[in-house]
C-alpha cells in the first residue's frame, strides 16, 4: 500500500468514524488494512468505501476491525497471581491505612471482550471484596463491548488459562460456548470510550491497560501514559502489557514496581 492511498484511506476512516490512524504505526496498520480488503472480497478500497455507505453491518465490522482487539482471560498468568498475591492485598491494605473513604476504583481501559474484568471480578470474588469496588470497563470497539456486556459466548481458546474449578464456579457452563453468571457480569459497567479523545475518570486504585497502546506511535503512546497517570490516585497502579515498557516513567509521575506494573508516586 503506497502512501498516497493510505493517506486518502485515513481521511476516510476519519470521516466516518473519528478515528484517527495518524497516532497508529504506520507499517503495522498498513499490514491490517491490506488483509481487511483481501478477507473482504473487494478489489480496491474505493469500491469498498462506496459499499459500506450502503451496508451498515459491514460498515460496523470495519469499525470494531480498526479498533484491534485481542485478548483472553488471565492472559499472562504469572502477572496475574502477581495482582491477586501481593497487589491487590497492597492496594486494599493502602486504602484502609489512608484517610481516604469510599469503594476501590478499577478500570479496565481497552477491555475488548471483558476477559481482563472478568478476570480480575474472579480474583476479588475469591480475596472476598465482592461489593467494596467499582469497575469501570471501557473499548472503543461496540461488538466486542456487546460480548463483554452480555458475558460472552466466549471460545474455548478465550478461556484456556482458566482452572476447571473457575469454571464450574464463575461460568454457567463448563462446556463451549462459555458465558459468565449473571451475578459478576453486574459487577462490572460497560461503555463505550475513546482513549485518546475522550476525557477520564479520575482517583483509580488501579488501571490495567495491557497490549492497547502497543499498536500507538510513540508520541500517542506518551500522551496516553500521561493521561493514566493523571487519573490514578498517589500510590495506585498502573498494569500493562507483557512487553510493555514505560520510558521515562519517573517523568510522568510513575515508578516501575514489577514486571508489567507501574505506581503513582506523590
Amino acid at each position: 500500500m503506497d502512501d498516497l492511498l493510505y493517506q486518502n484511506i485515513k481521511v476516510r476512516v476519519k470521516q466516518l468514524y473519528g478515528i484517527d490512524l495518524e497516532h497508529y504505526k504506520d507499517q503495522q496498520m498498513k499490514r491490517r488494512l491490506g488483509s481487511w480488503l483481501v478477507r473482504s472480497g473487494y478489489s480496491d478500497w474505493d469500491t469498498y468505501f462506496a459499499q459500506i455507505k450502503q451496508d451498515e453491518k459491514e460498515n460496523g465490522r470495519l469499525r470494531d476491525y480498526l479498533t484491534i482487539n485481542v485478548s483472553s482471560f488471565f492472559r499472562d498468568p504469572e502477572r496475574w497471581k502477581t495482582m491477586q498475591k501481593e497487589i491487590l492485598p497492597l492496594l486494599y491494605a493502602g486504602r484502609a491505612g489512608s484517610r481516604t473513604s469510599g469503594e476501590m476504583r478499577f478500570w479496565s481501559a481497552g477491555c475488548s471482550i471483558g476477559a481482563e474484568p472478568y478476570s480480575l471480578i474472579f480474583q476479588l470474588d475469591e480475596m472476598n471484596h465482592r461489593n467494596s469496588y467499582h469497575l469501570l470497563a471501557t473499548d472503543l470497539d461496540r461488538g466486542a463491548l456487546k460480548l463483554a456486556s452480555e458475558g460472552g459466548p466466549y471460545r474455548k481458546e478465550d478461556v484456556d488459562n482458566i482452572s476447571a474449578e473457575r469454571l464450574e464456579k464463575y461460568f454457567i457452563s463448563v462446556a463451549p460456548p462459555f458465558y459468565v453468571k449473571p451475578e459478576y457480569i453486574r459487577r462490572a459497567k460497560f461503555s463505550e470510550l475513546d482513549l485518546i479523545n475522550d476525557n477520564f475518570e479520575e482517583n483509580f486504585d488501579l488501571i490495567i491497560c495491557r497490549n492497547v497502546v502497543i499498536y500507538f506511535t510513540t508520541v500517542t503512546k506518551k500522551y496516553l501514559f500521561q493521561k493514566f497517570s493523571a487519573a490514578l490516585r498517589p500510590g495506585g497502579i498502573l498494569f500493562v502489557g507483557g512487553t510493555e515498557i514505560i520510558p521515562q516513567a519517573a517523568d510522568l509521575g510513575l515508578r516501575s514496581c514489577g514486571i508489567s506494573l507501574y505506581q503513582k508516586t506523590g
